[in-house]
């Protein structure tokens, strides 16, 4: 059975990959606002993986969309628990088994534990998060023993989590992203997988 994973390129979606492959026929999927973005460092992580990658766009005009509702509430934790939802579902329509590398302790994003059962009923999907049992503590170590993995800032480091396409139309506006999103956040970057000893 195919599992479709929702991929930035990063530790815990890769990590989740993972943990799901002794289980199922794992393919990873990157969702982007446009065709004009170079994602060739989550390609990359692809490959480092073994696991088939595919790229997916979200529908024209949601990040006219997500954008808005960043600069109308001042924040981006809403818009970014949207585009969560839109890559969910639209999985849902791929594969009977969609998963992400949401962890124990995240706040955004995060679907509730009734979103999931909607989205599991409405789509006939099962949504499932490998990591949502595991403290940061844990994920660290078992990406230490299963990745190579470097870090860096938002914008910084070339990886497909959302917000890095929701700042960038922030900045085409004229708009500071800093201005809404806090500062200094680490993203990571998978570079290399390897066998625990």
């Amino acid at each position: 059975m195919k599992a479709g994973v929702l991929f930035s390129g990063g530790k815990d979606s890769s990590l989740a990959a993972i943990l799901l492959s002794p289980w199922y026929e794992v393919e990873l999927n990157t969702f982007l606002f446009s065709r004009n973005v170079s994602i060739s460092d989550v390609r990359a992580a692809a490959g480092a993986l073994g696991f088939t990658h595919h790229i997916r766009l979200f529908r024209e005009g949601f990040l006219t969309e997500i954008a808005d509702m960043v600069v109308k509430e001042g924040f981006p934790n809403n818009a970014i628990q949207q585009v969560h939802r839109e890559a969910i579902r639209n999985l849902c329509e791929t594969y009977d088994l969609v998963a992400d590398g949401t962890r124990f302790g995240d706040r955004v994003p995060l679907l509730s534990d009734s979103e999931v059962r909607s989205i599991s009923d409405r789509f006939g999907c099962s949504y499932v998060r490998p990591l949502i049992g595991f403290p940061k503590r844990e994920v660290e170590r078992l990406v230490s023993q299963y990745l190579t993995v470097v870090y860096g800032e938002t914008g910084k480091i070339s990886n497909g989590d959302y917000e890095t396409g929701i700042r960038q139309e922030l900045r085409e506006r004229g708009l500071l992203p800093e201005k809404y999103f806090p500062p200094a956040h680490q993203q990571s970057l998978t570079t290399g997988r390897h066998t625990p000893t």
